[in-house]
């Protein structure tokens, strides 16, 4: 008789759990998403599924509203007043900065600064490049940056000024998100940004990055870049790309047009 009733109550316990989510049975939460965030010009923050904040070339652009968000890691391509600014941040004296490049003390020369560094589950490395295309002679130095986090590799080109060398190339390595200039002007135009998209060849997205929109047409829009593209996903809503753990490589990437902020959503006012 105790057989049969403890054989019924181990049956009862394995079909309630096979009823359970997964989640529930093996204790463990659904695995959180990587997000990326712009904030117009050539300003992110990278959101790890840790919650690791990594914010790359703040700047203090009346135009897009000097945006204040939270960073522990934050990354500076280049010296240039639009992308070196993270005094905007909530609290920049616990972030750890890290300069692309070193300025002397008379303020006359620069330098690349190697960097190669480990914060916490998040590896992030310059690669040496320039600003335009004859040497820096026009408007100097610039660091790319390659972060790796939650099993991704984001590429930063900062200010690239110029089609990258096979070594450059190399030296990135694979790629999972690009951010790319497209404004031209001060930077590579959209025809040149298409070539660097071919040569580093990223597998899952494309985000374009320092180029003119309404308000701040300093710079050329994004038309000339987007010309005969595929796979192009517009998302004027929102200034997010959620990437999940699993996501997957299609036959292209998809180039993200992302909003510079989150469309404010406005709420009607109740009939009476």
């Amino acid at each position: 008789m105790y057989r049969r009733i403890a054989f019924a109550a181990v049956v009862a316990l394995l079909l309630g759990s096979a009823l359970l989510p997964a989640s529930r049975v093996d204790g463990q939460e659904p695995e959180k998403a990587t997000t990326l965030r712009w904030y117009g010009q050539s300003f992110f923050q990278i959101e790890t599924r840790g919650g690791q904040k990594i914010v790359i070339d703040p700047h203090a652009i009346p135009a897009f509203g000097t945006p204040r968000v939270s960073a522990s890691v934050v990354l500076i391509s280049h010296e240039h007043d639009d992308h070196n600014q993270p005094e905007v941040l909530e609290d920049p004296k616990s972030a750890r900065i890290f300069h692309g490049l070193s300025v002397s003390k008379d303020g006359r020369k620069t330098d690349w600064n190697r960097i190669d560094e480990k914060i916490l589950r998040t590896r992030v490395r310059t690669l040496a490049s320039y600003h335009d295309a004859m040497g820096g002679i026009q408007r100097g130095k610039n660091s790319i940056w390659i972060i790796e986090t939650d099993d991704l590799v984001f590429c930063h080109l900062g200010d690239l000024g110029h089609d990258l060398t096979a070594e450059q190339v190399r030296a990135i390595g694979k790629v999972d998100v690009l951010m790319v200039p497209i404004g031209g002007i001060y930077t590579i135009n959209g025809e040149q940004a298409k070539k660097v998209v071919e040569q580093i060849k990223p597998r899952l997205y494309v985000v374009p990055m320092h180029y003119g929109v309404p308000g701040y047409d300093d710079l050329v829009g994004p038309e000339e870049f987007l010309d005969g593209l595929k796979n192009v996903k517009k998302t004027p809503e929102t200034n997010e790309l959620v990437i999940p753990p699993d996501a997957k490589a299609g036959e292209s990437p998809t180039v993200v047009l992302l909003a510079w902020r989150k469309a404010e959503i406005v709420v009607p006012p109740k009939k009476p």
